[in-house]
């Protein structure tokens, strides 16, 4: 291997949702930073069935910003092609892929089961891409490494994690490569956020790759609770259920705080809320145990915990379908790709009484976007179920910076890095933030192809 410095795998994330994967090699070693899956339209997610660029034995870290599987879902498949090395990452992004990544190998199992049982598949047999042995061995390769500590990989190599924001264990990768310095974002959080504390400013490097899932747009200036209570207090009082689609881990806890205060101050009916998602309920407990992170205190943690009730069972979800009064069932996955969420979309979904409310971004190709989009059938269980009940887009919720944000975070830096990379956006988000950051800045920046090499001595 040659002994320059190398970056290469840049997955840009165009027109799809995931797949960060950064490869740095350098003399005889690499590392990997974040390993996510491909999520959206099919043919992006045939990619996640492709020979990895390097052979799996070859990296010798895999080092992780945060939870969300666009980020690490594919960390279980590096294990199946033969990864020996160490996963680094912070106490609470451990926690949850605790959670995360069995349930994600549970949904791949689910599906090639189904494929084989139904013959649909184009494989004999269907396999999945991991399962729950490749996770238990994936989950005992794990090392944490506290916020603010530097670690040192190799003589010349150290890391060091630091506060993003988003979601529970979310951070900023800090890496010292010889004498030069790469910052990686990760997914950056709000300032604003009702749960999470923001992000620490960007402290300087030599060269950034910053994120840019919302770098072509300013997050529109509305109190979410006041979208949040417009939405739904029409649907509850004429008897409708709202069903929310949400990300088990950062999405429903910001749901359930806003939806306790405004019951509390008596700004929507006082109706059953149900969380159905096992996962959820984990990923809760586990935001209690880390109040370091989080702006919520343990009075206002405990009020909201105690507002929904906690769906266990699949024999529960099923009655929550036959149970026609009014109420809030917040429920997983977040874009409509699989899980219980699936059940009540079908169930619901054709009453104009109803309401579906979406909180979130939603990838395209997914069942979410097709209804922001305003599809009137969604394909749900092998079957078209047509969609008649009121879709709501919320658009204050977003647990990702928006552009201006970005460029708020960069303006701390003591140090202007040589190149700053956008990465992990569409190409007009990804190219929007670009211009802004040239612009505003001053700042050298470009948004990379996929695979494309980069040589670190020479980042121009």
């Amino acid at each position: 291997m040659a002994k320059s410095l190398n970056v290469t795998n840049w997955y840009t994330k165009p027109l799809f949702f995931g797949g960060s994967r950064y490869l740095i090699e350098v003399d005889q070693q690499r590392y990997l930073v974040d390993c996510g899956l491909f999520q959206g339209y099919k043919n992006l997610r045939e990619r996640n069935r492709e020979d990895f660029p390097v052979p799996a034995d070859t990296i010798d870290f895999i080092l992780l910003t945060h939870a969300h599987l666009d980020h690490s879902g594919y960390v279980p498949a590096m294990i199946r092609q033969g990864f020996k090395g160490r996963i680094l990452t912070t106490p609470g992004t451990e926690e949850l892929l605790s959670i995360l990544w069995p349930d994600s190998a549970r949904l791949l199992e689910e599906d090639a089961e189904r494929a084989n049982r139904k013959g649909y598949t184009k494989h004999a047999p269907a396999k999945p891409l991991y399962d729950i042995s490749d996770v238990e061995r994936a989950l005992d390769k794990i090392k944490t490494i506290p916020f603010g500590k530097p670690v040192e990989l190799a003589p010349n190599v150290s890391a060091e994690f630091q506060h993003a924001g988003h979601i529970l264990g979310a951070a900023q990768l800090h890496l010292k490569v010889n004498q030069t310095s790469i910052h990686f974002s990760g997914d950056l959080g709000r300032a604003s956020d009702a749960v999470m504390n923001p992000p620490e400013g960007f402290p300087g490097s030599d060269i950034l790759v910053v994120e840019s899932t919302y770098g072509d747009r300013t997050h529109p200036q509305v109190n979410p609770e006041d979208e949040l209570a417009e939405a739904l207090k029409p649907v509850l009082q004429r008897g409708g259920t709202v069903v929310i689609p949400a990300f088990a881990v950062g999405r429903t806890q910001a749901l359930m705080l806003h939806l306790w205060r405004l019951i509390d101050q008596g700004r929507i009916p006082r109706v059953p809320i149900y969380v159905n998602s096992p996962m959820a309920l984990n990923a809760t407990q586990m935001y209690h145990r880390h109040k370091e992170e989080h702006k919520v205190g343990i009075e206002e943690f405990e009020s909201m915990y105690s507002l929904a009730s906690m769906v266990q069972t699949v024999e529960d979800s099923k009655a929550l379908n036959d149970n026609k009064q009014a109420k809030i069932i917040i429920s997983a996955s977040g874009m409509i790709t699989g899980g219980r969420v699936l059940h009540h979309i079908k169930a619901f979904g054709p009453d104009p009484k109803n309401a579906i409310v979406i909180t979130g971004y939603q990838a395209g190709g997914t069942r979410g976007s097709q209804l922001v989009e305003g599809l009137k059938t969604l394909r749900i269980f092998g079957k078209d179920v047509p969609i008649e009940a009121e879709v709501i887009h919320l658009q204050s919720m977003s647990a990702h910076a928006d552009g201006a944000e970005i460029i708020n975070w960069m303006r701390s830096a003591t140090k202007i890095p040589k190149m700053t990379y956008v990465t992990h956006g569409e190409p007009t988000a990804s190219d929007r933030l670009r211009f802004q950051i040239a612009n505003q800045l001053h700042w050298k920046a470009r948004a990379p192809f996929m695979n494309e090499v980069i040589d670190l001595d020479n980042p121009a």
